[in-house]
């Protein structure tokens, strides 16, 4: 149990880490940095939990980046900076790397390699399993980052501090 705690939080600080160094990349103002870290942090925390207990990498994606999304629209009003510079970094880091490059590897065994009509078969299914959950990570991303932004606008953000 305890393991499981600290390679969480490993997991978590790690992409603390590189939500703040892609924000750091797109130039967010200093007075942001602590917030963007701890936002990538409750991003991976959340992400890697979920996976833990066995839910779908989708599924996980989605919450944890809505979550975030959710979280940013206060903090943003609140500290008078774009939700924008509180909202995509965090997000970036759970892009399907991953899953991008067995997609493109397999593709190119399939293609340049691989003539044992099994192992084909074999590589076109890789093809499509990584491929659709790629495809469907970066949907999650995207609806999970513009559903937040959708549904708390200005001016129900400002209700909400009130």
């Amino acid at each position: 149990m305890l393991t499981t705690l600290l390679n969480l939080l490993e997991v978590a600080v790690w992409s603390g880490i590189a939500a703040l160094g892609f924000g750091i990349l797109f130039n967010i103002p200093r007075s942001t940095i602590f917030t963007v870290f701890m936002l990538g942090f409750a991003a991976g925390f959340i992400k890697f939990t979920l996976i833990h207990f066995h839910i779908h990498i989708v599924l996980a994606t989605f919450i944890a980046v809505f979550v975030i999304g959710i979280i940013c629209m206060p903090i943003a009003h609140k500290i008078h900076h774009p939700p924008v510079v509180f909202c995509i970094p965090p997000a970036i880091p759970m892009i399907p790397g991953y899953f991008a490059y067995e997609t493109v590897l397999s593709v190119m065994n399939f293609l340049f390699m691989e003539d044992n009509s099994t192992k084909r078969a074999d590589l076109i299914d890789a093809i499509f399993t990584n491929g659709f959950t790629m495809f469907f990570i970066l949907i999650s991303i995207t609806i999970g980052i513009s559903l937040p932004m959708l549904l708390l606008r200005k001016s129900s953000v400002k209700k909400l501090g009130d």
